[in-house]
């Protein structure tokens, strides 16, 4: 890794989008989703063995209550206090999020409004297999909660002996899920977009996952809806003098342990800050559990870029839109009002990008893929519906109708114009 000057940097490298553009993968997944609309469970059992090499025909797909109570002996009463404490935080954040129907009267006696509901059954994807994610359960879970959504399916692959993650189970029940299944990959999306047998059919689902997932959620969009087509972690960070080069190259480390695909990106005016962090990154990875993986994104997609000011860096930052932005400056609330494209942006030292992913209480599913520029973090309003309430008086229907009708007759639709006049034409 060597230092790059901005006036040189590749963005295209940098920049790029969430899903991918694989027509063999896009074809193979809609294969997925036929089989699953065919012949329902039938389909999840075959593609379960297939995929994830466990039968599951004997004990069926569900999770019994059974299995959530066992779970909650095989971890520790450490894992279970923290779990409880991040779930604290994101419900009191999330809450903060939740808004009311309303309705204005009118002095003419006709009344304007809008109702805000809850979705009634949503889905929300866990990754699993040998992987362990219990905060992606909370995250997901949570704001529908929130929301007042009743029922809350979850799905996630199953290990070789046919159990999920006992940490994810306890989330699940803490996070207050209503049905668990046993089942991964672009099936589980199918199953939750369009039903079996045993799983009913949800309103949205939302969830990372893999590039099947990801092609999956982008194919049943329409059936249901969906929170976001998300891509590999990225990180990017704006850091000047006053930052350590050890605590920077944890941070970046912190994304690039996550996917090969990831991308993790330093930003500086100081050379001597840049190049002091590359070789911190190089020890560090010395000792990295998953090494493997954390090299390779680092070497591909991770960058150490030389700008002539905070500004340009600001700027670049709001060019690439980074899932996360850590202001690591001497004065980043001052940079604040600039902060326009990023998922989340974390200020000062303090505020390491795992404070977000588990604990503070924002939302961890975040826009990735440059979709920050117009997309948000998974929050309490997209699990709620808008309805707009229309109650017209006599009195403010005979002063508007004038005025309807003029404007319907201009789109040619004369129906629509004629719906209103035969109320007063006698």
């Amino acid at each position: 890794m060597k230092v790059e000057n901005l006036k040189d940097l590749d963005l295209n490298r940098l920049v790029r989008k969430s899903y991918g553009d694989d027509e063999e993968l896009e074809a193979r997944t809609a294969a997925i989703i036929k089989g699953v609309q065919a012949n329902g469970d039938e389909e999840i059992y075959r593609l379960t063995e297939k995929y994830d090499h466990v039968n599951l025909r004997l004990q069926g797909l569900r999770v019994s209550p059974q299995e959530i109570k066992d779970a909650y002996q095989e971890v520790s009463e450490d894992f279970l206090g923290a779990l409880r404490k991040a779930k604290k935080n994101i419900l009191s954040f999330h809450e903060k999020q939740k808004r009311t129907s309303w309705l204005e009267p009118d002095t003419d006696g006709s009344m304007l409004g809008q109702l805000l509901l809850p979705l009634k059954r949503v889905g929300i994807y866990v990754p699993g297999g040998t992987a362990s994610y219990p905060s992606s359960v909370l995250m997901n879970a949570l704001p529908a909660v929130v929301a007042g959504v009743q029922k809350i399916v979850m799905v996630s692959p199953p290990r070789k002996d046919g159990t999920l993650l006992p940490e994810v189970l306890v989330a699940a029940d803490e996070a207050g899920v209503t049905e668990v299944y046993k089942v991964g990959g672009a099936q589980g999306i199918a199953a939750l977009a369009y039903g079996t047998e045993t799983i009913q059919p949800v309103d949205k689902i939302t969830g990372p996952g893999n590039i099947y997932v990801t092609l999956a959620k982008k194919k049943v969009f329409g059936t249901v809806d969906i929170d976001m087509l998300a891509g590999p972690s990225e990180i990017l960070i704006l850091a000047d003098e006053s930052a350590l080069p050890q605590e920077l190259a944890a941070d970046l480390l912190s994304q690039a342990e996550h996917d090969r695909l990831a991308s993790a990106i330093l930003v500086s005016p100081s050379r001597e800050l840049l190049e002091q962090t590359i070789a911190a990154v190089e020890r560090q990875l010395e000792d990295l559990p998953r090494a493997e993986i954390a090299r390779a994104s680092w070497d591909t997609y991770g960058a150490a870029v030389l700008v002539p000011d905070l500004q340009a860096g600001m700027d670049l930052a709001n060019k690439i839109a980074p899932e996360h932005f850590e202001l690591v400056v001497k004065d980043p609330y001052s940079w604040l009002g600039q902060v326009h494209n990023v998922g989340a942006v974390f200020l000062g030292r303090y505020s390491s990008e795992p404070v977000g992913d588990y604990f503070a209480g924002p939302n961890h599913v975040l826009p990735t893929g440059g979709s920050a520029r117009f997309y948000s973090p998974l929050n309490v309003d997209m699990f709620m519906k808008k309805v707009s309430v229309i109650g017209y008086s006599e009195a403010a229907l005979k002063r508007d109708a004038q005025e309807i009708a003029l404007l319907a007759r201009s789109e040619g639709l004369e129906a629509h114009a004629r719906a209103v006049e035969i109320r007063f034409k006698d």
